[in-house]
């Protein structure tokens, strides 16, 4: 018995890769200069994080200004559509959206899981901070740490008892490594 594959169209421009009808394995995708780069969706720790991370934004009553949005896809350039773990979009941001317009959100958080490549995601921070992110939070689960840049070259390394804010972007948003990661 013979049994054929269906063989997938593989983009080869963003423009391409913007209608590319993914295909159903499992992973997202991201498009960086030419490059399609294939990845794991959350996994349980993060959708764990996540939610401790949007009852932080109520609680801190934050829906009023904007709102947190996981996987979101950002275009970084013409030849760039990364995907955030999480993203924060103001309501302004969030109008500009629909009506089509490509917005940068100011604070977006990776949450890396035993699958990222470290090197590959640190290149995903340099490259949101050129696009116009004023705030990133990189958090390791297992290691029970958190790095908040407010650029390339100022990063607070939280553990324990220290606290992750998002300010100047969100004030009031912030949280201890111990309260977030348990």
């Amino acid at each position: 018995m013979v049994v054929e594959t269906e063989k997938i169209a593989i983009p080869k421009t963003l423009a391409e890769f913007m209608i590319w009808d993914q295909p159903e394995d499992g992973f997202k995708y991201e498009w960086n200069d030419g490059e399609l780069i294939r990845f794991n969706g959350m996994n349980r720790k993060q959708v764990y994080i996540y939610d401790v991370l949007n009852r932080l934004f109520v609680k801190k009553g934050c829906l009023e200004i904007g709102t947190l949005v996981s996987e979101y896809d950002i275009m970084l350039t013409g030849i760039q559509m990364r995907r955030a773990d999480v993203a924060y979009l103001s309501i302004e941001q969030i109008a500009q959206t629909k009506l089509g317009i490509d917005v940068i959100p100011e604070f977006v958080i990776e949450i890396l899981s035993e699958s990222d490549n470290v090197n590959k995601v640190e290149e995903k921070v340099a490259e949101y901070f050129k696009a116009g992110v004023k705030v990133v939070w990189k958090i390791y689960f297992e290691q029970k740490v958190v790095y908040v840049y407010t650029s390339r070259k100022s990063v607070k390394i939280c553990t324990e008892n220290d606290i992750c804010s998002a300010s100047p972007v969100l004030e009031d948003f912030e949280i201890s490594v111990q309260e977030l990661l348990g």
